[in-house]
Protein backbone atom coordinates (compact mmCIF):
# COMPACT_ATOMS: atom_id res chain seq x y z
CA UNK A 1 0.00 0.00 0.00
CA UNK A 2 1.35 3.85 -0.88
CA UNK A 3 0.57 6.95 0.63
CA UNK A 4 0.71 9.54 -1.94
CA UNK A 5 2.19 12.68 -0.78
CA UNK A 6 1.56 16.16 -2.96
CA UNK A 7 5.15 17.82 -4.00
CA UNK A 8 6.27 20.44 -6.74
CA UNK A 9 7.05 19.03 -10.01
CA UNK A 10 10.44 19.02 -11.74
CA UNK A 11 11.75 18.08 -14.54
CA UNK A 12 15.87 18.38 -13.69
CA UNK A 13 18.42 19.18 -10.84
CA UNK A 14 17.69 22.61 -9.22
CA UNK A 15 15.45 24.77 -6.68
CA UNK A 16 12.38 22.89 -7.74
CA UNK A 17 14.02 19.47 -7.14
CA UNK A 18 14.80 20.72 -3.66
CA UNK A 19 11.31 22.02 -3.10
CA UNK A 20 10.40 18.82 -4.05
CA UNK A 21 12.38 16.78 -1.37
CA UNK A 22 11.61 19.44 1.36
CA UNK A 23 7.62 18.55 0.31
CA UNK A 24 7.83 15.19 -0.12
CA UNK A 25 9.64 15.36 4.10
CA UNK A 26 7.30 18.07 5.54
CA UNK A 27 4.46 15.29 3.76
CA UNK A 28 5.52 12.46 5.91
CA UNK A 29 5.45 14.73 8.75
CA UNK A 30 2.28 16.28 8.36
CA UNK A 31 -0.65 13.77 6.39
CA UNK A 32 1.31 10.84 6.70
CA UNK A 33 1.56 11.24 10.34
CA UNK A 34 -1.82 9.60 12.00
CA UNK A 35 -1.98 6.74 9.47
CA UNK A 36 2.11 5.28 9.54
CA UNK A 37 1.46 5.79 13.57
CA UNK A 38 -1.49 3.65 13.63
CA UNK A 39 -0.35 1.23 10.68
CA UNK A 40 2.34 0.78 13.97
CA UNK A 41 5.19 -0.73 11.45
CA UNK A 42 8.09 -3.55 12.58
CA UNK A 43 10.91 -1.40 10.31
CA UNK A 44 11.10 2.06 8.72
CA UNK A 45 13.36 2.03 6.03
CA UNK A 46 14.72 5.62 4.63
CA UNK A 47 15.27 4.73 1.19
CA UNK A 48 15.84 7.63 -0.85
CA UNK A 49 18.87 8.82 -3.16
CA UNK A 50 19.03 12.14 -0.19
CA UNK A 51 19.44 11.58 3.10
CA UNK A 52 16.30 14.16 4.50
CA UNK A 53 14.00 11.01 5.19
CA UNK A 54 16.23 9.77 7.84
CA UNK A 55 14.53 12.49 10.27
CA UNK A 56 11.09 11.22 9.32
CA UNK A 57 12.02 7.58 9.45
CA UNK A 58 13.99 7.59 12.84
CA UNK A 59 10.76 9.82 14.23
CA UNK A 60 8.54 7.04 13.26
CA UNK A 61 10.73 4.24 14.29
CA UNK A 62 10.98 5.71 17.66
CA UNK A 63 7.42 6.56 17.93
CA UNK A 64 6.03 2.91 17.23
CA UNK A 65 9.42 0.77 18.81
CA UNK A 66 10.33 -0.25 15.34
CA UNK A 67 13.53 -1.08 13.96
CA UNK A 68 15.40 1.76 12.11
CA UNK A 69 17.19 1.14 8.89
CA UNK A 70 19.40 3.71 6.63
CA UNK A 71 19.61 2.01 3.02
CA UNK A 72 22.15 3.79 1.29
CA UNK A 73 21.66 4.26 -2.51
CA UNK A 74 24.12 6.69 -3.28
CA UNK A 75 26.63 8.89 -1.07
CA UNK A 76 25.02 12.16 -0.86
CA UNK A 77 26.02 15.07 -0.37
CA UNK A 78 29.28 13.28 -1.55
CA UNK A 79 27.71 12.88 -5.39
CA UNK A 80 27.01 16.27 -5.02
CA UNK A 81 30.64 17.90 -4.53
CA UNK A 82 32.19 15.55 -6.43
CA UNK A 83 30.31 15.32 -9.16
CA UNK A 84 28.06 18.35 -9.41
CA UNK A 85 31.38 20.18 -7.84
CA UNK A 86 29.18 21.83 -4.84
CA UNK A 87 30.98 23.65 -2.72
CA UNK A 88 30.85 21.90 1.00
CA UNK A 89 30.10 24.97 2.44
CA UNK A 90 26.83 25.12 0.08
CA UNK A 91 23.54 25.40 2.59
CA UNK A 92 21.81 22.67 0.47
CA UNK A 93 25.35 20.55 0.86
CA UNK A 94 25.40 21.05 4.76
CA UNK A 95 22.16 20.22 5.47
CA UNK A 96 22.16 16.96 3.31
CA UNK A 97 25.19 16.06 5.36
CA UNK A 98 24.10 17.00 8.83
CA UNK A 99 21.03 14.70 7.87
CA UNK A 100 23.53 12.05 6.78
CA UNK A 101 25.57 12.36 9.65
CA UNK A 102 22.33 11.80 12.07
CA UNK A 103 21.50 8.57 10.27
CA UNK A 104 25.27 7.13 10.90
CA UNK A 105 24.88 7.78 14.20
CA UNK A 106 21.30 7.13 14.98
CA UNK A 107 19.78 4.21 12.59
CA UNK A 108 20.28 0.41 14.13
CA UNK A 109 21.20 -0.52 10.62
CA UNK A 110 22.87 1.22 7.48
CA UNK A 111 22.74 -1.17 4.58
CA UNK A 112 24.35 -0.32 1.63
CA UNK A 113 24.14 -1.23 -1.95
CA UNK A 114 27.73 -0.14 -2.49
CA UNK A 115 30.68 -2.54 -1.25
CA UNK A 116 33.26 0.02 -0.40
CA UNK A 117 31.45 2.32 1.84
CA UNK A 118 32.30 0.92 5.56
CA UNK A 119 35.46 3.48 6.03
CA UNK A 120 33.17 6.68 4.54
CA UNK A 121 29.94 5.68 7.42
CA UNK A 122 32.34 5.01 10.22
CA UNK A 123 33.92 8.63 9.21
CA UNK A 124 30.42 10.18 9.72
CA UNK A 125 29.54 8.47 12.84
CA UNK A 126 28.50 5.13 12.51
CA UNK A 127 29.48 1.80 14.70
CA UNK A 128 31.15 -0.75 12.31
CA UNK A 129 29.14 -3.93 13.56
CA UNK A 130 26.14 -1.86 12.22
CA UNK A 131 27.17 -1.67 8.38
CA UNK A 132 25.91 -4.53 6.34
CA UNK A 133 25.90 -4.89 2.10
CA UNK A 134 23.53 -5.90 0.46
CA UNK A 135 23.68 -5.12 -3.28
CA UNK A 136 21.09 -4.88 -6.30
CA UNK A 137 19.60 -8.04 -7.93
CA UNK A 138 17.30 -9.50 -10.26
CA UNK A 139 13.44 -11.13 -9.64
CA UNK A 140 13.38 -14.72 -11.49
CA UNK A 141 10.12 -14.57 -12.20
CA UNK A 142 11.27 -11.75 -14.90
CA UNK A 143 13.25 -13.83 -16.58
CA UNK A 144 10.17 -16.50 -16.29
CA UNK A 145 7.21 -14.29 -17.37
CA UNK A 146 9.18 -12.23 -20.14
CA UNK A 147 7.14 -10.61 -23.13
CA UNK A 148 8.19 -10.48 -26.98
CA UNK A 149 9.76 -7.79 -28.25
CA UNK A 150 7.34 -5.35 -30.46
CA UNK A 151 7.61 -5.97 -34.00
CA UNK A 152 8.34 -2.68 -34.90
CA UNK A 153 11.87 -3.39 -32.98
CA UNK A 154 12.43 -6.82 -34.28
CA UNK A 155 11.76 -5.42 -37.80
CA UNK A 156 13.89 -2.22 -37.58
CA UNK A 157 16.71 -4.24 -35.97
CA UNK A 158 16.48 -7.10 -38.60
CA UNK A 159 16.42 -4.63 -41.07
CA UNK A 160 19.35 -2.88 -39.87
CA UNK A 161 21.23 -6.25 -39.06
CA UNK A 162 21.49 -7.09 -43.15
CA UNK A 163 24.52 -4.50 -43.60
CA UNK A 164 26.20 -5.93 -40.76
CA UNK A 165 27.91 -9.16 -39.73
CA UNK A 166 27.93 -8.25 -35.42
CA UNK A 167 25.22 -6.05 -33.42
CA UNK A 168 26.53 -4.35 -30.35
CA UNK A 169 23.40 -3.42 -27.83
CA UNK A 170 22.37 -0.86 -25.03
CA UNK A 171 19.02 -0.74 -23.26
CA UNK A 172 19.09 1.96 -20.55
CA UNK A 173 18.97 5.74 -19.98
CA UNK A 174 20.46 8.30 -22.52
CA UNK A 175 21.51 10.64 -19.93
CA UNK A 176 24.47 12.67 -18.30
CA UNK A 177 25.47 9.36 -15.99
CA UNK A 178 25.24 6.90 -19.27
CA UNK A 179 28.49 8.26 -21.33
CA UNK A 180 27.07 6.44 -25.24
CA UNK A 181 29.42 8.95 -26.72
CA UNK A 182 32.28 6.47 -26.86
CA UNK A 183 29.82 3.96 -28.22
CA UNK A 184 28.65 5.75 -31.16
CA UNK A 185 32.56 7.00 -32.07
CA UNK A 186 33.19 2.86 -32.19
CA UNK A 187 30.74 3.05 -34.76
CA UNK A 188 32.58 5.42 -36.97
CA UNK A 189 35.36 3.49 -36.78
CA UNK A 190 36.89 1.71 -40.06
CA UNK A 191 38.30 -1.47 -37.71
CA UNK A 192 34.16 -2.15 -37.00
CA UNK A 193 33.29 -1.58 -40.69
CA UNK A 194 31.14 -4.72 -40.26
CA UNK A 195 29.97 -4.01 -36.55
CA UNK A 196 26.27 -1.89 -36.01
CA UNK A 197 25.06 -0.25 -32.48
CA UNK A 198 21.68 0.08 -31.14
CA UNK A 199 20.55 2.13 -28.56
CA UNK A 200 17.23 1.63 -26.99
CA UNK A 201 16.06 3.81 -24.65
CA UNK A 202 15.28 7.30 -23.75
CA UNK A 203 16.75 10.39 -22.10
CA UNK A 204 17.56 13.96 -21.90
CA UNK A 205 21.14 12.99 -24.40
CA UNK A 206 19.34 11.08 -26.75
CA UNK A 207 18.46 14.12 -29.40
CA UNK A 208 21.93 15.50 -28.94
CA UNK A 209 23.63 11.96 -29.71
CA UNK A 210 20.96 11.32 -32.65
CA UNK A 211 21.97 14.42 -34.60
CA UNK A 212 26.05 13.37 -33.61
CA UNK A 213 24.96 9.68 -35.08
CA UNK A 214 23.93 11.68 -38.21
CA UNK A 215 26.51 13.88 -38.62
CA UNK A 216 29.49 11.58 -38.29
CA UNK A 217 27.91 8.78 -39.94
CA UNK A 218 28.02 6.73 -37.58
CA UNK A 219 26.47 3.21 -37.69
CA UNK A 220 23.86 3.36 -35.46
CA UNK A 221 20.33 2.55 -34.43
CA UNK A 222 18.07 4.58 -32.07
CA UNK A 223 15.01 2.65 -30.84
CA UNK A 224 12.68 3.65 -28.35
CA UNK A 225 11.96 2.13 -24.47
CA UNK A 226 10.78 -0.95 -24.00
CA UNK A 227 8.83 -2.07 -21.20
CA UNK A 228 10.85 -3.97 -18.61
CA UNK A 229 9.21 -7.09 -19.31
CA UNK A 230 10.27 -6.91 -22.82
CA UNK A 231 14.04 -6.65 -21.82
CA UNK A 232 15.40 -10.30 -21.44
CA UNK A 233 14.55 -11.23 -25.13
CA UNK A 234 15.43 -7.83 -26.49
CA UNK A 235 18.76 -8.68 -25.18
CA UNK A 236 18.83 -11.96 -26.84
CA UNK A 237 18.95 -9.90 -30.23
CA UNK A 238 22.63 -9.14 -29.73
CA UNK A 239 25.83 -10.17 -30.19
CA UNK A 240 27.38 -7.94 -27.49
CA UNK A 241 26.34 -5.74 -24.49
CA UNK A 242 27.74 -2.77 -24.01
CA UNK A 243 27.87 -0.92 -20.76
CA UNK A 244 29.63 2.53 -19.90
CA UNK A 245 30.07 4.27 -16.48
CA UNK A 246 31.93 8.08 -16.16
CA UNK A 247 34.83 8.50 -14.93
CA UNK A 248 34.41 9.78 -11.39
CA UNK A 249 36.39 9.44 -7.86
CA UNK A 250 32.74 8.07 -6.69
CA UNK A 251 33.19 4.84 -7.75
CA UNK A 252 35.99 4.22 -5.34
CA UNK A 253 32.84 2.57 -2.93
CA UNK A 254 31.62 0.43 -5.81
CA UNK A 255 28.90 0.39 -7.88
CA UNK A 256 25.51 -1.96 -8.04
CA UNK A 257 23.27 -1.45 -11.53
CA UNK A 258 20.68 -3.04 -12.24
CA UNK A 259 21.27 -3.05 -16.17
CA UNK A 260 24.45 -5.02 -15.53
CA UNK A 261 23.24 -7.69 -13.89
CA UNK A 262 20.40 -7.84 -16.86
CA UNK A 263 23.08 -8.09 -19.51
CA UNK A 264 24.83 -10.87 -17.35
CA UNK A 265 21.13 -12.49 -17.09
CA UNK A 266 20.93 -12.62 -20.60
CA UNK A 267 23.51 -14.64 -21.57
CA UNK A 268 25.79 -12.32 -23.77
CA UNK A 269 29.18 -11.43 -23.68
CA UNK A 270 29.57 -7.32 -22.15
CA UNK A 271 31.78 -5.02 -22.77
CA UNK A 272 32.56 -2.62 -19.72
CA UNK A 273 33.99 0.56 -19.88
CA UNK A 274 34.52 1.93 -16.20
CA UNK A 275 36.53 2.13 -13.84
CA UNK A 276 34.99 1.09 -10.21
CA UNK A 277 35.89 -0.89 -7.02
CA UNK A 278 34.06 -4.01 -7.79
CA UNK A 279 34.70 -4.81 -11.27
CA UNK A 280 31.75 -7.54 -11.62
CA UNK A 281 32.51 -8.20 -15.46
CA UNK A 282 36.56 -9.40 -14.65
CA UNK A 283 35.65 -10.80 -11.28
CA UNK A 284 32.63 -13.26 -13.14
CA UNK A 285 34.53 -13.51 -16.30
CA UNK A 286 31.75 -12.68 -18.39
CA UNK A 287 33.00 -10.22 -20.69
CA UNK A 288 36.02 -7.56 -21.18
CA UNK A 289 36.47 -4.25 -19.23
CA UNK A 290 38.25 -1.31 -20.66
CA UNK A 291 38.94 0.96 -18.04
CA UNK A 292 39.36 4.58 -19.82
CA UNK A 293 37.37 5.71 -22.14
CA UNK A 294 39.71 5.81 -24.86
CA UNK A 295 37.89 4.87 -27.93
CA UNK A 296 40.67 3.23 -29.44
CA UNK A 297 41.05 0.94 -26.90
CA UNK A 298 37.14 0.03 -26.81
CA UNK A 299 37.13 -0.83 -30.57
CA UNK A 300 40.20 -3.02 -29.81
CA UNK A 301 38.51 -4.75 -26.71
CA UNK A 302 35.37 -5.14 -28.49
CA UNK A 303 37.07 -6.24 -31.99
CA UNK A 304 38.86 -9.21 -29.10
CA UNK A 305 35.02 -10.30 -28.31
CA UNK A 306 33.99 -10.63 -31.87
CA UNK A 307 37.11 -12.60 -33.06
CA UNK A 308 36.36 -15.67 -30.59
CA UNK A 309 34.76 -18.32 -31.42
CA UNK A 310 30.63 -18.74 -30.96
CA UNK A 311 31.61 -21.19 -27.99
CA UNK A 312 33.95 -18.71 -26.10
CA UNK A 313 31.35 -16.23 -26.27
CA UNK A 314 28.61 -18.98 -25.05
CA UNK A 315 31.36 -19.91 -22.24
CA UNK A 316 31.65 -16.27 -21.60
CA UNK A 317 27.73 -15.36 -21.11
CA UNK A 318 27.28 -18.32 -18.96
CA UNK A 319 29.50 -17.07 -16.20
CA UNK A 320 27.75 -13.54 -15.87
CA UNK A 321 23.92 -15.46 -15.61
CA UNK A 322 25.92 -18.07 -13.25
CA UNK A 323 27.32 -15.19 -11.16
CA UNK A 324 24.30 -13.62 -10.53
CA UNK A 325 21.98 -16.65 -9.90
CA UNK A 326 24.76 -17.19 -6.97
CA UNK A 327 24.89 -13.63 -5.86
CA UNK A 328 22.50 -11.10 -6.86
CA UNK A 329 19.16 -13.44 -7.19
CA UNK A 330 16.31 -10.60 -4.88
CA UNK A 331 14.56 -13.94 -3.20
CA UNK A 332 17.92 -14.57 -1.57
CA UNK A 333 18.92 -10.82 -1.40
CA UNK A 334 15.78 -10.10 0.86
CA UNK A 335 16.36 -12.95 3.25
CA UNK A 336 19.79 -11.52 3.43
CA UNK A 337 18.45 -8.20 4.36
CA UNK A 338 15.86 -9.26 7.20
CA UNK A 339 19.33 -11.62 8.74
CA UNK A 340 21.20 -8.36 8.83
CA UNK A 341 18.21 -6.62 11.04
CA UNK A 342 16.81 -9.49 12.83
CA UNK A 343 19.79 -11.84 12.93
CA UNK A 344 18.30 -15.52 13.32
CA UNK A 345 21.73 -16.77 15.23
Amino acid sequence: KYLWVRTPWYTENGVWRALNMFAFIAGLFTVCRSRIIRFAPDLVIASSTYTFDNWPAAYYAKKTKARYVYELHDLWPLTLIEVAGMSRRHPFVQILQWAENFACRRADKVISLLPATLPHLVAHGMRPDRFAYIPNGIVEDEWVLRQPVPQSHVEAIRLFKQKMRWLVGYVGGHNDLDPLEQMLEAGVSPDLADVGFVLVGEGVKKVKLERWAREKNSRVLFLPAVDKTVVPELLQLFDVLYLGMPNSPLYRFGISPNKLFEYMMAERPILFVGNVANDLVAISGCGITVKSNDTKEICNALRRILSMAYSERAVMGKRGRAYVERNHIVRVLALQFLDAIWPSG
